[in-house]
């Protein structure tokens, strides 16, 4: 009788956790961006400061457009194929770079040995308890991330960062110098996303080969 009530109270416990998450299929993710230079000199970097993203997640679809002060860039990436196109506008400059999936990989290589510890620290982000988590990259580049398991991403291909993470990268902090750039989740909207979002635009771009704008 014991080992039964064991087997079930397991089994309602179990199911309860995975009740709790909520597979991330479709979604907008809002965030916000915040940069502190640690300067009282104005640079180029403090022109990102407030500067917004949005992320938008269609099946094994994705698309993240930032918009800031000097202009907008937007990464479409193509589940299906695996290939991407990265959007460039600046005033009237505008600018394409399309991908193949090997263009794609090299492009996010930095974070295919990318390694998390979980620390036992958390805090509320958009309503959603969040632990903090220590990443590092091949290179030894370390930063600081807080992610949920309310949320579990389907779309690792797009959203490197949450690889190897048992949910979702709701904050987002890195340091390059004295440069500190963090990003925060503000809203999600589970709400279908158009499969427009994920058009690529036929006129106006200038098309950049990717090995070019590595150079």
């Amino acid at each position: 009788m014991k080992k039964t009530a064991l087997t079930i109270l397991t089994g309602i416990l179990f199911s309860t956790a995975i009740w709790g998450q909520k597979k991330l299929t479709e979604a907008t993710i809002y965030y916000d961006i915040v940069i502190n230079t640690n300067s009282s000199k104005p640079g180029k970097a403090d022109m990102m400061d407030g500067a917004t993203s949005v992320t938008y997640l269609k099946g094994n679809a994705g698309r993240s457009d930032m918009i800031s002060s000097l202009g907008t860039q937007s990464v479409i990436f193509e589940g299906k194929t695996g290939s991407a196109t990265i959007l460039t506008s600046y005033g009237e400059q505008k600018f394409m770079k399309q991908l193949t999936p090997a263009d794609w990989k090299d492009h996010n290589k930095k974070y295919e040995s990318i390694t998390y510890s979980i620390e036992n620290e958390f805090k509320t982000i958009a309503n959603y308890n969040c632990q903090k988590a220590v990443g590092k990259l091949g290179d030894g580049t370390t930063f600081t991330v807080y992610f949920t398991k309310e949320l579990v991403p389907v779309n690792t291909e797009f959203l490197f960062m949450n690889k190897n993470l048992p949910g979702l990268v709701m904050e987002y902090e890195a340091t390059d110098g004295k440069t500190t750039v963090t990003n925060t989740v503000s809203n999600i909207d589970f709400g279908a996303v158009p499969m427009s979002k994920f058009d690529l635009p036929e006129s106006g771009y200038r098309l950049i080969p990717y090995d070019k704008s590595k150079k």
